[in-house]
């Protein structure tokens, strides 16, 4: 479990494909001698088990699924990454709740600088879209953000320098690809309530008689 709260941004030193997996090197600031061998670390949103380390360096293994549904397809050496260790029971929920299990990519359709603030337009499918509320959260390359608008099949978000000089949002261009992790709360919601669609008895007709709206 991740807040989203980015703690460095690392370099990829190597990526090695093995099949349809892969492994991945990475140089990064973080303490080495407060991370062990298994520890998850959340690298640019992905969930990834740390499987050695030397010096300044983490190495993990990257599955074919987090491949097929990640920016990792095209990852290469010298790429910078956001980097969170797994979250401590008792720690500040700064971010929200943030698994480390992308739904899909993102493309980057438009930036502009507004007041100081970098405002960030994406496009996503339309059947990940759905989850994204206006003032809801998203995580975008593992970063905690609010959303600011939504459309069927795109989102904005606004970037304080803070965030954006912390993080990889700075580098991005128009066409580039971002790894998206949509509220899990939605999720949940939406498959319990699956039973009670499609005839099953739920509407605003029920709700409402329930004291729901």
């Amino acid at each position: 479990m991740f807040t989203g709260l980015i703690e460095d941004t690392g370099r990829v030193a190597a990526f090695e494909r093995r099949g349809d997996a892969g492994v991945v090197r990475i140089e990064t600031a973080l303490p080495s001698g407060e991370i062990a061998i298994g520890d998850s670390v959340a690298v640019n949103g992905p969930c990834l088990t740390v499987t050695a380390k030397g010096g300044t360096s983490l190495t993990f293994d990257v599955s074919p699924e987090t491949i097929a549904r990640t920016t990792f397809r095209t990852i290469r050496p010298g790429d910078m990454v956001n980097l969170e260790r797994a979250l401590r029971l008792g720690e500040r929920l700064g971010g929200h709740i943030v698994t480390g299990h992308i739904d899909c990519c993102a493309r980057l359709a438009r930036a502009e600088t507004r007041s100081g603030n970098r405002v960030l337009e994406f496009t996503l499918p339309p059947e990940h879209a759905r989850y994204l509320v206006e003032k809801g959260s998203v995580a975008i390359d593992g970063i905690s953000l609010t959303v600011n608008g939504v459309g069927a099949n795109g989102f904005s978000v606004n970037i304080i320098p803070h965030t954006l000089t912390g993080t990889t949002l700075a580098g991005l261009k128009p066409g580039d690809e971002v790894n998206i992790e949509t509220d899990i709360i939605g999720k949940y919601v939406e498959r319990l309530a699956q039973p009670w669609r499609n005839g099953g008895g739920l509407s605003m007709r029920t709700l409402a008689e329930n004291g729901f709206l």
